[in-house]
């Protein structure tokens, strides 16, 4: 499952989007004490829906996305460290104001999205200098009692991710080798996660979602720190939510939506990070699965069992929308459009697999 926290200044939105997506209304507890709230939101899928649809399975299973929200003020960024929910995210998605409303203050008085972009990044590159420091001064002790080439090539890492740090950079603005970017992520930093800044925008501008990324400051901000744009609604996305599915496609259509919000929040996250969904389908389920891209089929059979990787076989790999064009696999089969792929095939998005195994 791909997990991905919430941050943001106070009075942004955050926690409502958080109850938005994963439709759960925990209040935050204790005030002023981090506390994360864990929540599981279904990545919108329509060749899912279709491929339902055609099975008739007794189950529809989706992909997935855990959010976690934690009602931690400004400058409280360090002790996200201290939560699991947050240390074993993907992503960060920092939600930032752009509605004016006068009863609900903004903590800045005055709305400003590159501003308030920037303090958040700062806090996650404040809080892991403090990571970067401790951890190069272990070093320096543990080398000089043992050198060690391992040692010595994560110290070098270290401090050239302490200057970009020092430089007002984001650890995830680095150019690193797959080595080295396995030794740092093991560090867990915050700013070295993938970003989507989610734009909490005006009624009025609900159905123009690219006009988030137009705004003041924030192409600036996106070239940068290399972070993904998104816009939201969340006073349009509520009242959405508490319609009958029916009222909420003629709502949205009378506002110009195409998609809802939510769904392209979930979406715009499941991208950021480079995943794809392959599908299984049958009589007992059809369900999405999330790996990612460029994923070798032998990789593919493990995210559904350890033991199907283990006994990998073969791969029959049909594309989805051949699948629904056919109507069966049967018929897929005689086309010439199922095929049999070894354990080297890089599974494409909206592949349908059945995978073939030893037990």
């Amino acid at each position: 499952m791909l997990r991905a926290g919430l941050v943001g200044l106070p009075s942004s939105g955050k926690t409502t989007l958080f109850q938005l997506l994963t439709s759960v209304h925990a209040a935050p507890k204790a005030p002023g004490k981090a506390e994360a709230h864990v929540g599981v939101a279904k990545v919108p899928d329509e060749r899912l829906d279709q491929l339902t649809a055609l099975f008739q399975p007794k189950k529809r299973v989706p992909a997935t996305v855990e959010f976690a929200d934690v009602g931690a003020a400004r400058g409280d960024s360090k002790a996200l460290y201290d939560l699991a929910a947050y240390r074993n995210a993907d992503a960060l998605l920092h939600v930032v104001r752009a509605f004016r409303d006068d009863t609900v203050p903004h903590p800045l008085q005055s709305i400003d999205l590159a501003r308030d972009a920037r303090a958040i990044e700062d806090e996650l590159i404040l809080a892991d200098l403090g990571v970067v420091e401790r951890r190069l001064e272990r070093l320096e002790k543990d080398l000089k009692k043992t050198p060690s080439p391992d040692l010595k090539k994560e110290q070098e890492v270290l401090l050239r991710a302490r200057e970009t740090i020092d430089a007002g950079r984001a650890v995830r603005t680095m150019t690193l080798s797959a080595e080295d970017a396995r030794r740092l992520r093991g560090f867990q930093l915050l700013s070295g996660k993938p970003l989507l800044l989610v734009v909490n925008v005006d009624e009025r501008e609900a159905a123009d979602a690219e006009h988030a990324a137009r705004m003041p400051g924030l192409l600036e901000f996106q070239a940068a720190t290399g972070a993904g744009i998104v816009g939201v609604c969340a006073k349009i996305e509520l009242e959405i939510a508490q319609l009958d599915p029916g009222d909420a496609r003629a709502f949205m259509a009378d506002l110009g939506l195409m998609h809802s919000g939510l769904d392209r929040v979930i979406r715009a996250a499941y991208d950021l990070l480079g995943y794809i969904s392959f599908f299984t389908v049958g009589e007992d389920e059809c369900r999405a699965w999330s790996i990612p891209r460029d994923t070798r089929a032998e990789e593919a059979a493990g995210a559904i069992h350890s033991d199907i990787q283990r006994g990998f076989i073969r791969a029959e790999v049909v594309r989805c929308d051949h699948l629904l064009a056919r109507g069966s696999l049967a018929a897929c089969r005689e086309h010439g459009e199922l095929r049999l792929e070894g354990k080297e095939y890089p599974v494409a998005d909206g592949d349908v697999v059945t995978f073939r195994h030893a037990t």
